[in-house]
């Protein structure tokens, strides 16, 4: 058997020749979230509630197109890519339906990541659970199956979906998150990871609906990956591992209270009902509650609002047929009533509330449930499921664990869970900036410390300044790491997603091609991930059809590294440098749209794309060739490079040793890197860096080592054209500095003016605190 291509040994990934590999990768891509017939973004109705009848085929990007999409984040210096499905892509027509069309599209696809020589785990997305409860991911029949009516949800507001709302333009920004604390949420994912214990008269073809679902879902999953192995060159070759689930939920599981929202609850915005309150209007009652907005503190009371329904009801009526789909659902369980009135938490005669307390304890041993009880139980009894149905297809399968987010992980540290080939896969994003779409460089807040009662009011979790803010990202990112050691053991850990929303300031960008604040904030986050100590990330998100007018297409999100409306970063100021080259005279980018680095430039050559021939084939293709939107010009007139030069950069490739710390400055364009080794480094396995050439030109280097020689040169393997520094070091501790060309933010090529630091920006604004 062929050695390992990416293995883990104790907390770092190894390559073939035992180097220690630093994971820089991207999630691919943000419109697999939807259909691609009917193409259904989510601002779209027409044909929505035509759940069984979709395809996915074409998502993240059609089979043509791959090249120049893989290309270009190639030359970007990516070598990882969380590969982005979702369960309704596989199952979409019912329970037991495979699409193998989709499922040969996604194989074709993933044999061309092969050719750029991509690392790839697969990652079966979900966002509050289904396209038709206002996020993405399961398909529609599952939520008949949970005894839930989709189209009752607006009137009941038992999910908040953007195409249902009354202006899909003026959806709310973020509150698609909220659904999580909304009826559908709470019912299907209490169902899907507790349903024996909490929902025990849910039987639905002799399981329990936590099996049902469970069952499914895996079931879809080992499915993709048989079809994977039986493609005999993905396994181990591009396809290196699999997550476990995108961002489960709880639902109600640990809830002591259902008629208060829980202390642990974030996140509230807009109508913000009591897990009580949610009930009552699935059932048709009306109810007043608290209404939220979101300021740069967190979220705030704003008033109330009173919700109607109508007496319509968020569950199926008693004359639904399940024949539809084939299954049989138990008598005990009565369709037209609410599953919890039947579990007797509530009386409908009198709508009174009977037990608040019913999701308080654990059934089977009466103790008290918090999320820790609950990730320790429930969600682990998932992941052995998801784990074992992977490795038995993949017996060396990398397992990407994700708990739930920011919440302790599971206590796995010596047990049998502790596996070799497991990876601590969390998310993190800067709150504030997320929710409010503004970059404040002014001051910020450890999130993370508020969460594990590190401060004794949040006011002392206040940072001040920039350089504070980038600080305590980068300590978040520390301590959640830590974290991942301290409870699921010595394992790697990867940040499978983590980005920026590039609309701030009401689309301020988009008019004024400005990307100053993007090129801050997406700094900030790379100085956090280069610092904290991880073996790696995979940055959210690119999402090849994102426009200025409706972003990533999905919900409102904007955060996409590239856009149709913009213009990609050249990627060097000689498109055609070849050979090994050394530091030497100066030269600065270009705006001229002669020069084959300018990014709009095109090539006459109308041959097939492929690795072998595309930097014959392609300088760098403007997205625009691929896709025009239909962007208002009041919207998207001004492009910009959306920040590229912050999320374009240098980085190990592969260290012979260990990696003692590296980081870029993106300022003063200098990047260092400090690593151990017990072994010299030599021509033939020599310690690799990738610096782009847009920031490090061949004729303006400066390179310091502590030892050996090095070399820099245009790697064009795999199809990457990519510019990599080979070093040949002594064995101990080693040092490398490597310093470029200086260039403004986010802003146009070209200027030589510099942006004034930090404290300047401070006085400039009249900073109070200052």
């Amino acid at each position: 058997m062929a050695p390992l291509r990416l293995r883990i040994e104790g907390r770092t990934f190894r390559d073939t020749n035992n180097r220690e590999v630093t994971l820089r990768g991207i999630n691919v891509a943000g419109d697999a979230k939807f259909p691609t017939s009917p193409d259904l973004p989510s601002h779209k109705f027409d044909h929505f509630y035509d759940g069984d009848d979709v395809s996915f085929v074409g998502r993240p990007f059609s089979v043509d197109e791959a090249h120049l999409h893989f290309s270009r984040l190639k030359r970007w210096g990516y070598t990882l890519i969380r590969y982005i499905f979702t369960w309704e892509a596989i199952e979409h027509a019912g329970p037991g339906q495979y699409d193998e069309a989709w499922v040969q599209h996604t194989i074709q696809v993933l044999r061309l990541a092969k050719d750029y020589g991509f690392y790839v785990f697969m990652d079966p997305h979900q966002d509050v659970w289904s396209r038709f409860t206002g996020g993405s991911g399961a398909p529609m029949w599952t939520i008949y199956a949970c005894g839930l009516n989709p189209r009752a949800f607006p009137a009941t507001e038992a999910a908040w979906v953007h195409n249902t709302y009354p202006n899909p333009a003026d959806y709310p920004k973020m509150i698609w998150a909220t659904n999580y604390t909304r009826l559908a949420c709470q019912v299907i994912f209490t169902m899907f990871f507790a349903g024996k214990a909490f929902v025990p008269k849910a039987i639905i073809d002799g399981k329990n609906i936590q099996d049902y679902l469970q069952d499914h879902f895996v079931s879809a999953c080992r499915h993709l990956a048989l079809r994977i192995q039986e493609a005999g060159d993905l396994e181990n070759g591009v396809v290196i591992g699999w997550e476990s689930m995108n961002e489960p939920n709880r639902g109600l599981v640990g809830f002591q209270d259902i008629s208060v929202i829980p202390s642990e609850q974030k996140l509230q915005k807009g109508p913000s009902p009591t897990a009580w309150q949610a009930i009552l209007l699935g059932s048709g009652r009306s109810c007043e509650m608290a209404n939220w907005d979101f300021g740069g503190l967190g979220p705030y009371k704003s008033g109330t609002t009173l919700v109607d329904p109508k007496g319509e009801m968020a569950w199926l009526p008693a004359d639904y047929d399940d024949a539809k789909y084939g299954w049989k659902r138990h008598p005990d369980w009565k369709l037209g009533e609410c599953i919890w009135a039947q579990h007797g938490i509530w009386d409908t005669s009198s709508d009174e509330l009977l037990k608040k307390d019913y999701f308080a304890k654990d059934p089977e041993s009466g103790r008290k449930i918090d999320y820790e009880y609950f990730t320790n139980k429930w969600f682990m009894s998932y992941y052995r499921k998801h784990r074992e149905a992977i490795t038995s297809v993949y017996s060396d399968a990398i397992m990407f664990c994700q708990p739930p987010v920011l919440e302790i992980p599971p206590s796995l540290k010596g047990t049998e869970d502790d596996d070799r080939n497991m990876v601590f896969s969390p998310h993190y994003y800067d709150g504030v900036t997320l929710m409010t779409k503004k970059w404040n460089r002014y001051w910020n807040v450890d999130v993370f410390g508020i969460l594990r009662g590190r401060y004794l009011s949040p006011a002392f979790a206040i940072k001040v300044g920039e350089t504070a803010i980038r600080n305590c990202f980068r300590d978040q990112l520390s301590a959640i790491r830590r974290e991942g050691v301290d409870y699921m053991g010595n394992h790697p850990c990867v940040f499978t997603e983590i980005g920026i929303p590039y609309d701030m300031d009401n689309k301020y960008a988009y008019r004024t091609g400005d990307y100053s604040s993007q090129s801050s904030a997406m700094d900030a986050n790379h100085f956090a991930l280069e610092g904290c100590g991880a073996n790696g990330y995979t940055l959210w998100v690119y999402t090849a059809l994102n426009n200025h007018e409706w972003g990533d297409l999905w919900n409102g999100e904007d955060l996409s590294i590239v856009s149709t409306d913009d213009k990609l970063l050249p990627l060097s100021p000689s498109a055609n440098a070849k050979g090994q080259k050394s530091a030497s005279a100066s030269s600065t980018s270009s705006d001229d749209r002669s020069s084959p680095a300018f990014s709009e430039s095109r090539s006459n050559n109308n041959s097939p794309a492929s690795p072998r021939n595309l930097k014959q084939t392609l300088s760098t293709t403007s997205m625009a060739s691929l896709q025009r939107s239909n962007t208002p010009a009041e919207i998207g007139s001004n492009p910009g490079y959306r920040a590229a030069e912050a999320y374009v950069r240098p980085s190990p490739i592969a260290t012979v040793g260990n990696v003692i710390s590296y980081g870029f400055d993106l300022r003063n364009c200098t990047f260092s890197l400090v690593l151990e080794s017990t072994d010299a480094a030599t021509e033939e396995v020599s310690t690799e860096v990738f610096l782009p050439a847009y920031h490090f030109p061949e004729d303006n280097i400066a390179v310091e080592v502590s030892s050996g020689k090095w070399s820099i040169s245009v790697d064009d393997a795999d199809g990457g054209m990519i510019q990599v520094l080979k070093w040949q070091h002594e064995k101990g501790p080693q040092s490398l500095t490597v310093k470029g060309v200086k260039k403004r933010q986010g802003t146009s090529l070209g200027r030589e003016e510099e942006a004034p630091g930090y404290l300047e920006q401070c006085w400039q604004s009249g900073c109070a605190i200052m």
